[in-house]
């Protein structure tokens, strides 16, 4: 019998509404800090919603100005955190590239670009359309890009699994360095969505906060207050490898991605299965890849976007599936709602809190929920023993994915 190899966390970078990298962005998760923010572009008058979760660090920044010419914001933010996560593995010689694979995903893509583009053709006709527009659009530029800068061989992939995607594509990323087409994986997620149509799209759907008066506050997973998610925008990546690979070249790693899972519910586009019957499937079905039993996750990263039905059903599915021991915690209130990029920001955070024992807060949870029968670290951190945490993702379609990552 083929023994599975173990798979390592040796890299990770992020930029976030928190953070330009995933440092600071840890750091200020830890001080219970929020990114949320008033927007004050002059499109954002007119909407019902008019805050969001932006960027701490303008890409910009980092990036010189001939290569932000052809990146669509998402692309760009993700090759600063991928930049960041192949620095910090140490991964920059001795590398061999046709076993290096990219998996980072996006649930909307080059939307911003796509729309502005547009605007253009109407005003100005197709000849000012940018050249750049159709590489700028595409949902598989981010990881292309990345697969581009690192040489990447051994395959570049680009899952889109709406707000399941970040962890979606860190659980392909498993899959690749387990079935042996690949030693070191480059995975993760982004998402540039702010723009006027995809907020009034979601502010239709009645799935947004309207706390405009109030923005740092408007993010309350589990609480009783809870109106809609918070838009926001940023990148998480991470540099999975595996073991042997990793300690050959003395690698330090900051936990072992131990398994994970990933289910449909087949229920509806939007919402999620009533009865949170996929969810709990994918987390049944992790900790078994794990070899690990519900008693020893000690933490859970919910995917908890601050909605009112989505909450209740996850508290419900979470109480199912795990019990009530672990500490929970939803870092969305802090960083809002990253969409395709959430789950791999978060993923980070849940890497940490393993590594560091420690579990960041679920801020302004000033009136949990009548139904909230968890541990949730509220408004604090919690600092425990954590062997092994779970980090959860849930899609608009029926997507569900789960990672399970324990001590090195």
């Amino acid at each position: 019998m083929t023994t599975r190899p173990d798979v390592l966390v040796t890299g990770m970078g992020a930029t976030t509404p928190l953070g330009g990298d995933a440092v600071s962005t840890w750091d200020a998760m830890l001080a219970g800090d929020s990114g949320v923010s008033a927007l004050t572009q002059e499109w954002a008058a007119g909407l019902p919603v008019r805050i969001a979760g932006q960027l701490a660090v303008d890409p910009a920044e980092r990036l010189d100005r001939v290569k932000m010419r052809r990146l669509d914001r998402s692309e760009a933010a993700a090759l600063v955190a991928a930049r960041e996560a192949w620095s910090d593995a140490g991964l920059a010689d001795g590398v061999d590239r046709h076993r290096l694979a990219v998996v980072v995903g996006t649930g909307i893509g080059g939307a911003v670009t796509l729309l502005d583009q547009d605007d253009i053709l109407e005003a100005q006709g197709a000849r000012k359309v940018s050249p750049h527009t159709i590489p700028m659009i595409i949902p598989n530029g981010p990881a292309a890009w990345i697969g581009i800068e690192l040489g990447a061989l051994a395959g570049v992939h680009a899952p889109t699994s709406a707000c399941a995607t970040g962890a979606e594509a860190i659980a392909w990323g498993l899959e690749l360095i387990r079935a042996g087409r690949a030693d070191v994986v480059v995975a993760g997620g982004v998402e540039a969505p702010i723009h006027p149509l995809p907020i009034a799209g979601f502010a239709s759907m009645r799935a947004m906060s309207t706390r405009n008066d109030d923005p740092q506050r408007a993010s309350r997973p589990f609480d009783k207050a809870r109106d809609g998610f918070v838009m926001a925008e940023g990148a998480g990546v991470i540099i999975l490898e595996r073991a042997e690979h990793a300690m050959a070249r003395g690698a330090r790693s900051y936990a072992r991605l131990a398994g994970a899972a990933m289910t449909s519910d087949g229920y509806d586009i939007v919402q999620p299965d009533a009865e949170g019957r996929g969810i709990i499937r994918a987390m049944q079905t992790a900790l078994r890849d794990a070899d690990i039993n519900a008693q020893d996750v000690r933490h859970v990263n919910a995917h908890a976007t601050s909605t009112p039905v989505g909450d209740l059903t996850e508290i419900r599915a979470l109480r199912k599936a795990l019990g009530s021991h672990p500490v929970v915690t939803s870092t969305k209130s802090m960083h809002g709602h990253l969409l395709g990029a959430a789950g791999a920001v978060e993923a980070i955070a849940t890497v940490l809190a393993v590594h560091h024992d420690v579990v960041p807060p679920t801020i302004n949870l000033d009136d949990p929920d009548d139904d909230l029968d968890l541990d949730v670290a509220a408004n604090k951190p919690r600092y425990v023993e954590v062997p092994a945490a779970l980090k959860e993702s849930i899609g608009f379609g029926g997507h569900n994915a789960v990672l399970v990552f324990t001590k090195a």
